[in-house]
């Protein structure tokens, strides 16, 4: 009597003893068989693990290779060196001085800028000294004598002089001239300023009568570069002026330190132009 497949072999006869031999061929086809799947199966885990591996492969090669990908970057090793770059350079010479204002109204190879009535005395209402003053009437003359009184006439035409600009101002019941004149140099324009015999001529008109010939005025004189200044003050109402009269000297102080602020004013525009011109 046999069993199934996997069953026990009973030996020949039926004496109930188990054909050992049969059993054995058994076992031993059973382990062939389990040893050809296990076989079987490890080729493939082999093959499915080197698929995966190779897969990953792929994806790491095909995967990412776009410019901003990491792996798109150049190595260290791979980077080109660049060129030495020059070192920047910085010019640390100082800048020439600006140029000195006086140097343009003392010197008539540098005093070139226009020279009028307007350029001299442009605002129509002045304050110095804090006191208000008028504009009125303007003139410029060459026959320098025509425009100064006395024997300031011979001296200016002694001492060369090239022009001169005057304006009449009035306020506080005052009529005051101012006269300006244009010499060649420091020097002589000093010694008319300090030594000046009498005074400018007044100057009328554009309202203003004519004043300081019937009645005493205040002068006073002084220079700055090559340019001499008068001013001759009195009052509207033809009333005397005194040593004493403090009116009067202060209308003298400030249309003649007006003067002054003007002049300079011509150097300083001057010189501004010369620091801001174009290199030749």
């Amino acid at each position: 009597m046999s069993f199934g497949q996997g069953g026990p072999a009973w030996g020949p006869g039926g004496s109930g003893t188990p054909d050992w031999d049969a059993l054995a061929a058994n076992a031993a086809a059973d382990r062939a068989r389990r040893r050809r799947w296990l076989m079987i199966g490890g080729g493939a885990l082999a093959t499915a693990a080197v698929a995966a591996v190779v897969a990953v492969a792929v994806v790491a090669e095909s995967g990412g290779r776009g410019d901003d990908s990491p792996s798109a970057l150049p190595s260290p090793a791979t980077i080109p060196p660049s060129p030495d770059q020059p070192e920047p350079t910085f010019n640390t010479k100082a800048p020439p001085p600006p140029p000195n204002p006086y140097e343009f109204i003392s010197d008539p190879k540098k005093d070139t800028a226009p020279l009028t009535v307007k350029s001299l005395f442009p605002d129509k209402k002045i304050e110095p000294g804090g006191r208000e003053y008028t504009r009125r009437a303007t003139d410029s003359t060459k026959n320098c004598d025509a425009a100064a009184v006395g024997d300031l006439s011979a001296f200016l035409t002694a001492n060369k002089c090239r022009e001169v600009h005057r304006a009449t101002y009035t306020g506080d019941g005052m009529l005051i001239t101012l006269g300006v004149a244009v010499f060649d140099s420091v020097e002589v324009a000093k010694k008319v300023g300090d030594e000046a015999p009498t005074s400018i001529a007044p100057l009328p008109g554009e309202g203003v009568p004519v004043f300081c010939r019937s009645f005493a005025c205040r002068a006073g004189s002084n220079s700055h570069g090559r340019y001499a200044y008068f001013t001759i003050a009195g009052y509207l109402n033809g009333k005397d002026t005194t040593a004493e009269d403090t009116r009067t000297r202060a209308a003298v102080q400030d249309i003649g330190g007006y003067a002054y602020q003007r002049i300079e004013q011509r150097g300083k525009d001057q010189a501004l132009a010369a620091a801001t011109a174009p290199p030749e």
